[in-house]
């Protein structure tokens, strides 16, 4: 390896990235020989978002969290809802205006406690991938747990296991994506690892409360047989079959133009399939 370039060890990517480059997260870079987040404090949006938007179904029901979230992520997914403020750098988005974007860890915490009389229970990172800046999350966890009040992670679930021993001891919870359950289409077509994100999913429900997610994509995870392998997986976890699972409908998006919404019916079955092993299984976006 060139000295020049300094590896990531966030995600499964490692990133050799030379000075004053980026990773493909667009968001982790090296400067002065250190890999650094190049948007830390930097939000594109920030809302007061009842819990089960996140979704969190069974995680204080009916409470209300601050929404925060910046730019970039480490997954392609073609499908991406969120793709204008995930697959890219920001640069566009705050070109004249980046200070009006920048909120401190003290700044947010300090907004979530005033925002208690609103139903808010904490701060939640969500909208793009939260984990290429965990240091900012680890920042402002620590405040707020000062403040009793919590830390939740909206995440695709592809951090190694370094990263994951710092914020997993702060999160209170997390909504997790299960995008597929094959390995081939994680990495070819979203640009993940299948293995990363089940190693996660294990490490992360034996701390803390863990959701999961699965988008349901006609003609890349629709089939009854994949959504039982998923199933079947995370039952076989410590307590397996107590973990909730949200399946919810594609739509077309981003690079996803070429196909039809997921019919509600194929939602209904796989819901079906999954809730021969599952307790706690959630249709989406219906």
């Amino acid at each position: 390896m060139s000295e020049n370039r300094v590896v990531c060890e966030v995600c499964p990517h490692h990133c050799a990235i030379p000075e004053g480059g980026r990773g493909k997260c667009r968001v982790r870079g090296t400067r002065n020989g250190k890999n650094v987040p190049l948007r830390y404090g930097i939000v594109s949006s920030v809302a007061l978002d009842p819990i089960e938007k996140k979704p969190l179904r069974r995680f204080y029901p009916d409470s209300t969290i601050l929404s925060v979230g910046s730019f970039g992520c480490n997954l392609n997914c073609p499908f991406c809802q969120n793709w204008e403020i995930s697959m890219t750098d920001g640069s566009e988005v705050l070109r004249g205006e980046e200070t009006g974007h920048d909120l401190a860890p003290d700044v947010l915490a300090d907004m979530a406690e005033r925002l208690r009389g609103r139903g808010n229970i904490g701060v939640a990172f969500t909208y793009n991938e939260p984990t290429i800046c965990y240091e900012y999350i680890l920042d402002t966890a620590k405040l707020l747990k000062e403040k009793d009040l919590k830390t939740v992670l909206v995440t695709n679930g592809c951090v190694e296991d370094k990263i994951a021993g710092q914020l997993l001891p702060l999160a209170d919870a997390l909504n997790i994506d299960l995008k597929c359950f094959d390995a081939e289409t994680y990495r070819n077509v979203l640009g993940g690892d299948l293995e990363t994100v089940k190693h996660f999913i294990e490490r992360a429900s034996s701390r803390c409360h863990v959701e999961l997610t699965t988008l349901i994509v006609p003609g890349m995870n629709d089939s009854e047989a994949e959504m039982r392998s998923l199933a079947d997986w995370i039952a076989s976890l410590p307590d397996g079959e107590e973990i909730p699972l949200h399946i919810t409908r594609f739509f077309p998006r981003y690079r996803m133009t070429d196909r039809a919404a997921t019919e509600r019916k194929t939602v209904l079955r796989l819901s079906e399939i999954a809730g021969e092993k599952l307790r706690y299984v959630y249709p989406g976006n219906m």
